[in-house]
């Protein structure tokens, strides 16, 4: 298809800006020269792993439709294949074999979100009728696959188009700038707006230039961390900024910005607890703009804090980011390792 799938396009996004077959957005933004940029960061050859262990937080708090991970061995009849010897069946073999299986939520812990994971009802055919789309118009029913009640197939979701995949063949590499959160606001939960944000990127001398990842520090993560598997809601609500999906002005600001992702520590990234105005059509503002206008990825719940304390010791902000999601063809999400090279 060379020609746009809808006729119409939401205000504010860049749908049909990188071609009508586009599945990457603001991802395209990281080419050659960002990989290099990222590169030139790499100073001193010391590695952060940004992630959490992927059985936190632990429980269903955070979301109760995502269950914790659960191991299993790997089977062949009866044979469980955990410390499993060969010489079961081959009494001259020696071998001690163990493999296993995991039944894993994608974005139960430190993940990529793709851009098939939040779209909206909007009216592309501009025919008075909105339709259930996503980033540059992608639609449900055709392109993100609901299969449940179809038995013969072999999964029972999947996405045709903008699945997980398309950022993990991209790479996902390039120059990350953390701005710390924790470090200005503490680490109790801070709405952040366009005017707070602002005036961080002032105070920690961050410039941010088109193509680089925002990686932003709340203090969330470690929370969790903390906890040891046993979130208590009760303290996470009041813990971590969150961005401010309402405010106009930073929606706008993360379009005209250039960045290429948004990857937090936090849980969703943006504010969920905002009593929702009678006219609120979204109840992830953040979320459309950046995953369904822009095509801009967010991730979430990192592990930040190494990284932020080595970058202020030594005055710095920006890293090599080496983050690419797993490549899962047709997943909504993703767990990740990202690292952080200094």
């Amino acid at each position: 298809m060379n020609q746009p799938r809808w006729k119409k396009r939401p205000e504010g996004s860049n749908w049909g800006d990188f071609g009508p077959n586009d599945q990457l957005g603001r991802v395209n933004l990281i080419g050659t020269e960002q990989v290099l940029k990222g590169v030139q960061e790499a100073q001193e050859g010391v590695t952060f792993c940004l992630s959490l262990p992927l059985d936190i937080p632990g429980g269903k708090v955070l979301n109760p439709r995502r269950s914790p991970p659960k191991l299993t061995p790997t089977a062949l009849g009866e044979d469980q294949y955990i410390n499993f010897p060969l010489s079961t069946h081959n009494p001259k073999l020696n071998d001690i074999i163990s493999d296993d299986q995991v039944q894993l939520s994608l974005q139960y812990s430190t993940q990529w979100d793709s851009l098939a994971h939040v779209g909206a009802l909007f009216d592309g055919d501009d025919d008075g009728s909105p339709e259930r789309r996503y980033y540059n118009g992608y639609m449900a029913a055709q392109d993100v696959l609901d299969l449940s009640a179809e038995p013969s197939q072999r999964h029972d979701s999947y996405a045709r188009r903008l699945g997980i995949e398309t950022l993990a063949a991209h790479g996902m590499q390039g120059r990350g700038v953390l701005v710390d959160l924790v470090r200005a606001f503490g680490s109790g939960r801070t709405l952040i707006g366009y005017r707070e944000l602002l005036e961080v990127l002032e105070q920690q001398s961050v410039v941010l230039e088109q193509g680089d990842m925002l990686v932003l520090r709340t203090g969330f993560a470690e929370a969790l961390l903390d906890m040891k598997g046993t979130p208590q809601p009760d303290v996470l609500k009041n813990t971590g900024a969150v961005l401010d999906g309402s405010d106009p002005a930073l929606l706008e600001w993360i379009t005209s910005s250039g960045i290429a992702a948004i990857c937090a520590d936090n849980y969703a990234v943006e504010n969920l607890d905002r009593e929702l105005e009678p006219d609120c059509c979204s109840k992830l503002p953040l979320h459309l703009h950046c995953l369904f206008k822009l095509g801009l990825p967010l991730a979430e719940l990192w592990y930040l804090k190494d990284l932020a304390d080595w970058l202020h010791s030594r005055g710095r902000n920006r890293f090599l980011l080496t983050a690419p999601p797993l490549r899962l063809p047709g997943a909504i999400g993703s767990p990740v390792t990202p690292v952080a090279t200094v």
